[in-house]
């Protein structure tokens, strides 16, 4: 995998199970710079302070949630070009297209595991997969 392996990756979700379950998935796949949010909030000041590769965000979150997020990123000049992978229990259409609409790169319905989260993630890094 071609990845940049040091670029900076924000996980923001408001269950802390869930942020150790996909840094462990992000270390199985060889990242090790993974700094973590528990929601659209408190991502969007971390966003702010550094230029993160990769942003991998819950959808359902208190009090902003990931959907709120990205469409923050995606409305921020400085933010809207950051790669963005939604996350959700969710499989309804109505929120993919939402989701779609409002600029996400990519689309995981849990559960998943390293083999999908790297499929995923080279379908937003072009050229990545060997």
């Amino acid at each position: 995998m071609a990845f940049d392996l040091s670029m900076p990756i924000l996980v923001v979700d408001d269950y802390n199970t869930m942020i150790r379950i996909i840094r462990n998935l992000l270390k199985q796949l060889g990242f090790e710079n993974v700094d973590d949010a528990s929601d659209g909030s408190a991502a969007l000041a971390k966003m702010q302070g550094k230029k993160y590769g990769l942003v991998i965000s819950d959808w359902n979150m208190e009090p902003m949630t990931g959907y709120d997020l990205l469409r923050e990123v995606r409305a921020s000049p400085e933010l809207s070009q950051t790669p963005f992978i939604m996350i959700t229990a969710e499989s309804k259409t109505e929120n993919v297209i939402a989701a779609k609409k409002a600029g996400v790169s990519n689309y995981i319905v849990k559960p998943f595991n390293a083999a999908t989260l790297k499929t995923k993630m080279e379908a937003v890094f072009p050229g990545s997969a060997e």
